[in-house]
Parts: C-alpha cells; structure tokens; sequence
C-alpha cells in the first residue's frame, strides 16, 4: 500500500535528530531512505500519537522543505525540495487519520492492510452494517432528516471509537488477525461517516 520512500533525517526540533553540513547541502543531505513514517516525525510506533505535537511538526517541516523555498536553487534541489514536501505530506496523511494509521501499523508488522477482499465473519457486525445501510437510506424519506443524522453521526462515531480502542489493544498485544478484522470493520464506519456527512452538507447547502 505504502510505497518505499526516501530517508528523510530532519533537524531535532522539527523531527529526527541531524548533523548540520554545509547549508546542509540544501535538501539533498537531508534525503535518505526510510520506510518509517513515525521517524519523520521523531514519534513512537504505537497507535496513541501525540496529535498536537505531530501537527506542530509537520507544519515545521512544511516551512522548512517548501519548495518555493528552493526557487532560486538549480533543478536537482528543486526537485529535491518538491520529493521531500510529497513525502512529509504522505507521512502526515497517514498519521493523523485513524484508520489510516492503523493499516499502516499493520503493514510495519508485515501484515498485508488491504482490506477490499476481506469479509468478517462476525454476525453482529454484517446485521449492523445492513441496519445501518438501512437506516441511512430511510432518512431520504424523513420529515427530520437533520436530526436523525445528528443521531447516527453520534453513534457511529462512537462504534468508530470503540474499535480504535480494539485495534489498539490488539496491535499492543501483537494479535495481528484481530487487529486486521478490527481494522475491516473500522474501514465500513469510517466510509460509513463520510457519507453520513456529506448528507449533512447536503442538507445545510438545500
């Protein structure tokens, strides 16, 4: 899913520690290889990340590896430069959104995180679904539409919720096929919120 992406070793302030060289030969001495897009950060691998820190990071880095930056530097450093903010902006992507983050912690434990083939085989689980499926395709019908969706935002973020809590228990307790069912599941809720929201735009836009 992640494809493999050049080092970057960042200076301690705004990520991983790093020898300063000559102007740190703009941005080429700062490009390695990684496979790690916590290190980028200088976070930990767990689940629990530090949102704020990881935010206030990103928009160091962001500053310091603006390609406009390098507008004046020959081709190779533009490049560079360009190579380096893609890199930050996937790293930062896939960090701060849950499910996201959870399948890549899946596939730094060599577990293939793709879940578009798989089916769980927990019942309670497929009857929700359709409930729900359901539930959101009455509302089209519904005198109060408005608050209904309210209601189902709220309860499937807190089913949405409830799972990061699963997956992080599981992956903490390296029981990787749960964590990967777990992260299926929280797959439907988060697809399942974004159109919920979207209705709700719908609605505020009519």
């Amino acid at each position: 899913m992640w494809r493999k992406l050049p080092r970057i070793t960042i200076p301690a302030e705004l990520g991983v520690n790093f020898k300063v060289g000559v102007e740190t030969l703009v941005v080429s001495a700062m490009v390695l290889e990684t496979n790690n897009f916590f290190e980028i950060f200088s976070l930990p691998v767990t689940w629990q990340i530090d949102r704020s820190l990881l935010d206030t990071r990103y928009r160091n880095l962001q500053r310091e590896f603006h390609p406009d930056r390098y507008a004046a530097k020959g081709d190779t450093e533009k490049r560079l430069a360009v190579q380096t903010t893609a890199l930050i902006n996937q790293a930062y992507d896939s960090l701060k959104s849950p499910l996201k983050r959870a399948q890549y912690l899946l596939e730094l434990a060599h577990i293939d995180a793709n879940q578009g083939s798989h089916i769980t085989s927990d019942g309670a689980f497929l009857m929700q679904q359709i409930e729900f499926r359901e539930a959101l395709a009455d509302l089209r019908d519904s005198s109060d539409a408005a608050s209904e969706l309210d209601s189902m935002h709220g309860q499937v973020q807190d089913n949405y919720l409830k799972l990061q809590n699963d997956f992080a228990a599981q992956h903490s307790a390296a029981q990787y096929n749960d964590a990967f069912d777990t992260v299926a599941k929280m797959q439907f809720f988060a697809k399942l919120l974004d159109e919920i929201e979207q209705r709700q735009e719908e609605l505020e836009d009519y």
